[in-house]
């Protein structure tokens, strides 16, 4: 990675783009659709998009593996938001592993809600069990700061 200009991937089209670090605290845009890169704002993503997002954006990356079935993820889906919109400079993602299971098994998920953490393609953290924002927030920052 470029710590100068890191990769990132946007959320409605799919495209990489390169984003100088200095802009990315600027609230930056696709290249490709115009649409914003960092909204502050968890995305869905599904079999097709997940290992994209994944492997190519280059900045930190929490990804949310949950199911429709599960009350703990369920529960805490408002407060991965939450904590999504005080880490705008943060990609929050989530993928559902009831509909989307070929695409999650390679991520080894034993137990629901499961975050993971990612950066340049590369699992760094993860977090099992509901937590609420703030315990998200400080976790993120936690590794921010690493």
């Amino acid at each position: 990675m470029s710590e100068q200009s890191p990769h990132l991937v946007c959320s409605h089209c799919q495209a990489t783009n390169r984003v100088p670090a200095e802009k990315l605290t600027a609230a930056p845009n696709c290249g490709k659709c115009s649409q914003p890169l960092l909204t502050g704002c968890p995305h869905e993503l599904s079999a097709q998009t997940v290992h994209k997002v994944i492997q190519k954006n280059e900045v930190l990356t929490i990804v949310d593996f949950w199911a429709s079935w599960c009350q703990p993820c369920l529960m805490m889906a408002p407060e991965f938001k939450a904590a999504a919109g005080q880490l705008p400079q943060v990609v929050f993602a989530k993928i559902q592993t009831d509909k989307y299971e070929q695409a999650a098994a390679p991520y080894n998920i034993r137990s629901l809600p499961t975050m993971v953490a990612f950066k340049n393609g590369k699992e760094i953290a993860r977090q099992s069990g509901a937590l609420p924002s703030d315990q998200i927030v400080q976790w993120v920052r936690s590794l921010r700061a690493s």
